[in-house]
């Protein structure tokens, strides 16, 4: 069976070659998805337009991975809300329940885990235990 092939929005994306969600790019890209770059401040990373917020992307969005730590998630949250992926992964660092309470309401799965750890074990496109989800 052949797996799905997601758009997914890198939030906090960086053209330093060492930072994670540069990494992320990369590897979701050789992985055979679409990584989309989000980021404030640059215009093309790793060759790609960047797009300054989540509303700016003119497609649909299947994932958002997330590496901008909570204090700065309040808009990017609310543009979540209005784009609908179908989940946003939370990687280290960027945990946020108050979000996690927003989001679950809007049938947007919550996953807190390693988007470079899923991609390398196989583990990104399966189906994930959420611990917030509704019993």
């Amino acid at each position: 069976m052949e797996e799905k092939k997601e758009t997914v929005a890198v939030v906090g994306a960086s053209p330093l070659k060492d930072r994670y969600s540069n990494q992320a790019q990369a590897m979701l890209e050789e992985y055979g998805h679409t990584p989309v770059p989000v980021a404030p401040k640059h215009e093309m990373i790793e060759g790609k337009t960047v797009y300054h917020s989540l509303s700016d992307i003119p497609r649909s969005i299947n994932t958002v991975t997330m590496y901008i730590g909570p204090t700065r998630q309040d808009k990017v949250i609310d543009q979540i809300l209005d784009i609908k992926p179908q989940r946003v992964i939370f990687n280290p660092g960027t945990e946020n329940p108050r979000a996690y309470e927003k989001l679950k309401p809007a049938g947007i799965k919550v996953q807190e885990a390693c988007t470079l750890v899923l991609l390398k074990t196989g583990q990104y496109t399966k189906t994930f235990n959420n611990p917030w989800k509704e019993d």
